[in-house]
């Protein structure tokens, strides 16, 4: 299953989200939701001795993330195995990191060298228990964004930390490939997500502005970048790919901004519109994201949309796995939540004890993870820490 660790499009200077937009009627996208119809329980994961943790992604019986270590001292990057009930810490290259990633026995994320120092993205083999390095394309630092099979793709800065490009790393031989630019060796480019052999991110393009920047694929395995183009604007960018179908955001020949899907096998663009500016995601047919207010579902075979919730508030979603979509929803207060794209079903999820609760993934088995509230130290409050959690439906094994 393709893994990816960002819930917001990557966006280039020029390429700026515009601001909330318009709150659509139920009438206007989809009937009401219902509500609640799928039950979850929630599950505290615990820390690594301090006081707080947060998931940020989970595969199979594998939850990764961060927590504060005895006496909050520093923050660790931790696995947590659901079947065995028990979190491991799994350490760092120098000083703080963070898990960001996982599938099968490889947990992928961050740490920071030293305390003033640059982070550098790391690998975690559940069997061995080692960490290892990535390293860099010859700059000081490297992050890791997407995960699939024995390909990590990410950004690390070049040597001078002046450009920074786009990578894959393969598991396998350990080793890191730059994927270059649209622009050449002296151009930005950075990853976003990796499915197959395809990677896809944002990339200056010739002859233009540094703020310009353009959508592209990379093959693995031609060793090829292609430019994905615009909707008739100057820049584009491009966030999500599902088999041979990439998802981002494009300046349109109006010089607005507007989501958009592109299909690499037979170079047809569909223009998702004005509801599809940010967190643009992708799983089948299934296009998901947000415009700074309300997110929506579009489905590229029949081209409906579809709003996701009931309009009230800020819906954010963080991924899409088939049907199932997680994020959260601030209405005042942020609160997780569970939706379909096939039938509205639209559920929240409940905190340990506080008030508030956040999403980051969900695996096969329609297991979430994420971080809630345990119950306040006193009655003026609504929170007390928020620890990594999950939640799990009844009818989950």
């Amino acid at each position: 299953m393709r893994r990816r660790f960002r819930g917001w499009a990557l966006v280039g200077v020029g390429l700026l989200a515009v601001g909330a937009g318009p709150a659509y009627g139920v009438g206007s996208a989809s009937a009401e939701p219902v509500v609640g119809s799928v039950q979850y329980s929630v599950r505290d994961l615990g820390t690594l001795g301090g006081t707080r943790s947060k998931a940020t992604a989970i595969d199979g019986k594998t939850v990764v993330g961060s927590s504060l270590t005895s006496g909050d001292a520093a923050e660790h990057a931790f696995a947590y195995d659901l079947l065995k009930h028990a979190m491991t810490d799994l350490g760092t290259l120098g000083e703080a990191s963070r898990a960001t990633g996982v599938e099968g026995h490889y947990v992928v994320g961050q740490s920071d060298l030293s305390a003033d120092g640059p982070d550098h993205g790391f690998v975690y083999d559940l069997r061995t228990r080692r960490m290892v390095d990535i390293g860099t394309l010859g700059g000081s630092g490297s992050r890791i964004t997407g995960l699939e099979g024995d390909t990590v793709v990410g950004t690390s800065s070049l040597p001078g930390d002046a450009v920074s490009h786009a990578f894959a790393y393969s598991l396998r031989t350990r080793t890191m490939t730059d994927l270059g630019s649209l622009a050449g060796p002296s151009g930005h480019s950075s990853a976003a997500a990796v499915d197959g052999a395809i990677v896809v991110g944002s990339s200056s393009v010739p002859d233009g502005p540094g703020s310009t920047t353009h959508g592209f694929a990379y093959s693995l395995r031609t060793g090829t970048m292609t430019d994905l183009g615009t909707l008739g604007g100057s820049s584009s960018t491009a966030n999500d790919i599902s088999g041979s179908t990439v998802v981002g955001q494009s300046r349109t020949a109006a010089n607005a901004l507007s989501g958009y899907a592109y299909d690499l096998r037979t170079g047809t663009r569909t223009d998702l519109g004005p509801r599809f500016l940010i967190a643009q995601l992708i799983s089948g047919d299934t296009v998901v994201g947000g415009d700074s207010l309300l997110s929506s579902s579009y489905d590229l075979k029949t081209h409906e949309i579809h709003m996701i919730g009931s309009g009230r508030g800020v819906t954010e979603v963080r991924q899409i796995v088939r049907d199932v979509v997680v994020g959260d929803n601030f209405a005042p207060n942020s609160f997780a939540f569970v939706a379909r794209v096939d039938n509205d079903d639209f559920t929240y999820l409940p905190s340990l004890g506080g008030l508030n609760s956040a999403a980051a993934q969900v695996n096969g088995h329609g297991v979430v993870a994420g971080s809630a509230a345990l119950p306040p130290a006193d009655p003026v409050t609504a929170n007390g820490p928020f620890h990594a959690a999950v939640w799990v439906p009844h009818t989950a094994e």
